[in-house]
């Protein structure tokens, strides 16, 4: 992409080292490793030749072309396991965001290209993106010429964005000359084998399906080509899409490489991108589009019989953010049809813009002002120069089964919490733990003054957050959750997990069973009370709320609140359940598959079956000589990494529990993996 070089800053830096390791057998004791590093990485690739030199400190150098996945001794670390959900769109909450016409994708770097550790890491401070309701695409991004240019997401991040029903691509950066570019690479990607076929075009697919996201960002920007690599790569883009589709997978293309093998960045659809745009999903424009540009780039787009929103406007926010200057009338104008869909480069501003010493609220204060506005009440969309997606796309959600569960856990934290109580005193992060979280944020509908609603993060009763209502109240409040499609039964109930920090409060589930006539509308809810709580009188409370007398299908969930005064609500869980559910079953075969002692301790490599049935997550949790537990982490996987493992007191080995845990956060019997002092 032809901007700024600092841009490039976030992905010239690996820390950390990736090493193979040798997985032993079930059963067998594994050997310690003195020296080697057992942490996993996010992966990513050279499509065949390598940098000329030895890579720096903590990168490794490895080519797509030699890739196996049996041989991928981190591919249990770094495979998704949530299948995609899912959307329906709700009737719009204003009457600016439209349904059907603009979409938004989303191009993030969340970490480094090389040391970034598969399964989160012990910080609070990531950015733990939320805002999924508004989003069609995200891209993972990243790469450059001295760590690798092929990049898989790793787990985590396409586990919480599947959860939401968001697909997740990979990349391939072919970087530009002056940042280390060689048209080597671009040759080596588009290199036939003796059959005339294109070895990495299935590399990629295969990569892809193994690791359980959902295709490829393809990004060719080194120049000096000419018209025969041109010709390659199109056949290439071509071959590739053929076995992504049959695989179920998708295929951006960035507007650099033309059909003619040169990088000239259009700006638009025209006759020197428009075979690519034909032969891939969608297409990224490049940031020095105009208003003419775009225009006739959505015209081309329909005489090629392809939608205009399937290009992808570049909206470059990397250093201004919600201060960026953008034509909006040019690609979302109000009084008319969108023109086309954008994409927002690097919005992880919101994180990067925030001093150092930020906290999880800081970041989520930032992000939702990114995402819904100045208001921060998407119901009541503001007028200034940004144009956030709330005000303009509709938003989608993914409820509509039961059970339903969440603790407002936002995939990061400064403790992990269980039932009201610390299990762990570390600063975490890890999206694939992300519940689903509320889409509209925040829609508060009263006729006094407006509490604040925000994530938490100073108690949970699960997870590293909880959801937190701050204000002076003088009228009923009533707090918009979610969008949901809940079929009702005679056994249908909801609990609410709930607590008073400040002041006396009332609450009543706030329950609709049709959507608003027209957008923009009030919805129309009934209450059922849930309780009075009062600070200092009552701890966190459960609330069993039931449907019975109520029939149909629930399209909206809510809180309504009533006070006076100084009040602050904390709501810790809600859940929509049929009667009980029983846990899951416990994980089999739970072991000790290597190890590697340092100064630092001893890292441990834990791995377990899948259990048959569907689940949340599985956690771990270290046993302590005094018979407690402490929490070690989670995964949506069935291997996990454990760092820095000393002996407890007089302990003879260290345990570790693994349990199961459903969608209503039951857990299953533990099994244990045992590691001998």
């Amino acid at each position: 992409m032809n901007v700024r070089p600092s841009r490039r800053a976030v992905v010239l830096t690996g820390v950390g080292a990736a090493a193979a390791v040798v997985l032993p057998p079930f059963g067998a004791r594994a050997a310690e490793n003195e020296s080697g590093d057992l942490q996993p990485y996010a992966s990513y690739w050279y499509p065949d030749s390598l940098p000329s030199g030895t890579p720096g400190p903590g990168i490794a150098w490895r080519s797509l072309k030699e890739w196996k996945a049996e041989d991928d001794k981190d591919l249990a670390f770094n495979t998704a396991s949530v299948p995609l959900a899912a959307r329906f769109a709700p009737v719009p909450v204003n009457r600016t965001a439209r349904r059907g016409q603009a979409r938004i994708q989303s191009l993030v770097s969340f970490a480094h290209t090389a040391g970034n550790p598969s399964q989160g890491a012990a910080t609070a401070d990531y950015y733990a993106f939320t805002h999924w309701a508004y989003l069609d695409e995200l891209v993972f991004w990243g790469g450059s010429a001295g760590e690798g240019l092929i990049l898989a997401p790793n787990a985590p991040i396409v586990d919480a964005a599947h959860r939401n029903g968001v697909p997740v691509l990979g990349t391939v950066f072919l970087p530009p000359t002056a940042w280390g570019g060689d048209l080597r690479w671009t040759r080596d990607l588009v290199r036939r084998d003796a059959l005339g076929r294109f070895p990495l075009a299935a590399k990629l697919v295969e990569v892809a399906v193994a690791y359980g996201f959902d295709g490829w960002f393809l990004n060719a920007e080194t120049d000096g080509g000419d018209a025969a690599l041109g010709a390659d790569m199109l056949a290439f883009v071509r071959d590739l899409k053929a076995r992504a589709k049959a695989a179920g997978l998708r295929i951006t293309w960035y507007d650099a490489m033309t059909t003619g093998g040169e990088v000239g960045w259009q700006g638009q659809l025209d006759d020197e991108n428009k075979e690519f745009f034909a032969s891939a999903d969608s297409m990224f424009v490049d940031f020095r589009w105009s208003r003419g540009t775009l225009a006739s780039s959505g015209e081309l787009a329909g005489r090629l019989g392809r939608s205009r929103y399937e290009l992808w406007a570049g909206v470059d926010v990397e250093s201004g953010g919600w201060n960026t200057s953008v034509d909006w009338d040019a690609i979302v104008p109000e009084d008319r049809p969108h023109i086309v869909s954008y994409g927002l480069y690097r919005p992880e501003w919101t994180r990067e813009q925030l001093p150092a010493g930020r906290t999880p609220a800081q970041f989520h204060a930032a992000d939702d002002r990114f995402w819904t506005g100045r208001s921060l009440d998407p119901s009541r969309p503001d007028t200034d120069g940004w144009r956030a997606p709330a005000t303009v796309v509709a938003d989608r959600a993914t409820v509509e089964r039961l059970p339903f569960a969440t603790s407002f856990n936002t995939g990061h934290g400064l403790r992990w919490y269980e039932e009201g109580a610390v299990a762990s005193p570390a600063e975490w992060n890890h999206l694939g733990l992300q519940d689903r979280l509320p889409g509209r944020r925040w829609v508060v509908r009263t006729g006094g003054r407006r509490p604040a609603v925000a994530f938490d993060f100073a108690d949970a009763w699960r997870g590293g957050s909880s959801l937190l209502v701050d204000g002076d109240f003088d009228a009923p409040a009533t707090v918009e959750l979610y969008a949901t499609r809940l079929p009702l039964s005679k056994s249908t109930v909801v609990e609410l997990t709930h607590r008073a920090d400040v002041g006396t409060v009332t609450v009543e589930l706030a329950v609709a069973l049709r959507e608003p006539a027209r957008p923009g509308e009030p919805v129309p809810y009934v209450c059922r009370p849930a309780g009075t709580l009062r600070a200092g009188r009552t701890g966190w409370t459960t609330s069993i709320v039931r449907l019975n007398s109520l029939s149909g299908t629930v399209r909206s969930l809510g809180v309504r609140l009533v006070a006076k005064g100084a009040v602050k609500w904390r709501l810790g869980a809600l859940a929509v359940r049929d009667g009980a559910a029983p846990p899951p079953p416990a994980p089999a075969r739970a072991r000790v598959t290597d190890s590697a002692t340092s100064a630092a301790g001893t890292s441990l490599r834990l791995a377990w079956d899948r259990v048959p049935t569907a689940v949340r997550h599985y956690e771990l949790h270290r046993a302590l000589p005094d018979g407690s537990r402490r929490f070690v982490g989670g995964t949506c996987g069935t291997a996990f990494f454990v760092p820095g493992v000393t002996p407890l007191g007089a302990e003879r080995s260290a345990r570790f529990e693994i349990r199961a845990v459903g969608e209503l956060y039951t857990a299953s019997e533990a099994v244990c993996a045992v590691h001998p002092w």
